[in-house]
């Protein structure tokens, strides 16, 4: 088979897959949508847990992620609460329901299948494949990475000295726990 036809058939699998995945997702009266806030919130750190960075990260409309963010409060799995920064809007966090509802995500079964199917060296490379189809979809379509903190051209590791990281972008300490998580303002280290 060629290359080609290698990336159309990976690109059917990932759609097939998906949706099996989806198909789950009726669990605790939660759907698809409101799956994905809730997982973005949960791996997002605290500069991004807004609904604006939401609808970003999920290429959504603002009324649409409005709507989902309504019924996942009052599902009592999302809270809201005025921004400490900007009094003007609001940080999103999940709630201790929130948090339990996730341990039961459709989307680790899907994790649990590759894990059994493949080798942790295959898994990389197809993880690597992936991150890079992801890239130039982003760049295609004008979306912003939301990579992982400590991976940003912004990050100063240890800045205090005394074990705390900071963001030189927004002049903010980060904790270890912020470094691993994903941001909205997140630049690549360039190559």
């Amino acid at each position: 088979m060629s290359t080609r036809g290698y990336a159309a058939e990976a690109a059917q699998l990932i759609d097939r897959l998906e949706r099996l995945a989806r198909s789950g997702e009726a669990r605790h009266g939660v759907n698809p949508a409101q799956w994905e806030a809730l997982r973005y919130l949960a791996q997002a750190n605290r500069f991004s847990r807004t609904p604006a960075a939401l609808a970003d990260y999920l290429a959504s409309t603002r009324g649409t992620v409005s709507q989902t963010l309504i019924a996942l409060e009052g599902k009592g799995l999302v809270a809201r609460r005025q921004s400490a920064r900007d009094k003007r809007s609001v940080d999103l966090d999940l709630t201790d329901a929130g948090r339990r509802v996730l341990v039961d995500d459709p989307l680790q079964e899907l994790a649990r299948d590759l894990r059994k199917g493949d080798s942790d060296e295959g898994l990389a490379a197809a993880v690597e494949v992936l991150r890079d189809a992801l890239r130039r979809a982003l760049r295609r379509n004008g979306s912003r990475p939301f990579g992982v903190c400590h991976a940003c051209r912004h990050f100063q590791k240890n800045a205090s000295g005394r074990g705390r990281h900071h963001c030189a972008l927004i002049d903010e300490p980060l904790s270890e726990e912020d470094s691993g998580l994903i941001c909205t303002e997140q630049e690549p280290v360039p190559a």
